[in-house]
């Protein structure tokens, strides 16, 4: 397993009395289902309360994005989807536009946000990123959360 957990690990408490919200893009429910199962998992583990949000695909992620940063309720956000390349190249599109837009958010807003948005070829290799039991590329993004969220604590203190 390469996990950003193992290359950068979080205190146990990390999260505690944090609240975070998963945004996930359900166009392929089951990679969806397991990439959240990651990101709960490692939320609870660092102690952090979390809610989850579901938008049609990874195109409207950061859209929901957006609106839950305007009610000022969260203290870091993940970012998951899935996005997969097709017979077009709809897939680059889709990919670099859901990304980019999510990284802007980041910085302009100065948030605490992972993105889980998995850009695979075809879906084996989406199922092998999103297996908590194997890459956990939603836990990772968790982490990647948590870790940010530490050092906006840190540098507001």
């Amino acid at each position: 397993m390469d996990s950003y957990g193992v290359r950068f690990p979080l205190p146990a408490d990390a999260g505690r009395g944090l609240r975070f919200l998963i945004v996930e893009g359900r166009a392929y429910p089951d990679i969806a289902d397991e990439m959240k199962r990651g990101a709960i998992a490692a939320l609870e583990q660092a102690g952090a309360l979390h809610e989850t949000i579901a938008v049609p695909s990874a195109m409207e992620v950061p859209v929901a994005m957006a609106m839950a940063i305007e009610t000022g309720r969260f203290d870091g956000y993940v970012a998951l989807g899935c996005v997969i390349r097709g017979q077009t190249n709809h897939y680059v599109s889709v990919a670099n536009e859901s990304i980019r837009a999510l990284a802007e958010l980041a910085v302009v807003d100065a948030l605490p946000l992972g993105i889980g948005i998995l850009t695979v070829e075809n879906e084996a290799q989406a199922r092998m990123r999103a297996d908590v039991s194997d890459q956990d590329r939603g836990g990772d993004a968790a982490r990647a959360a948590l870790a940010l969220s530490s050092v906006k604590v840190k540098l507001n203190s």
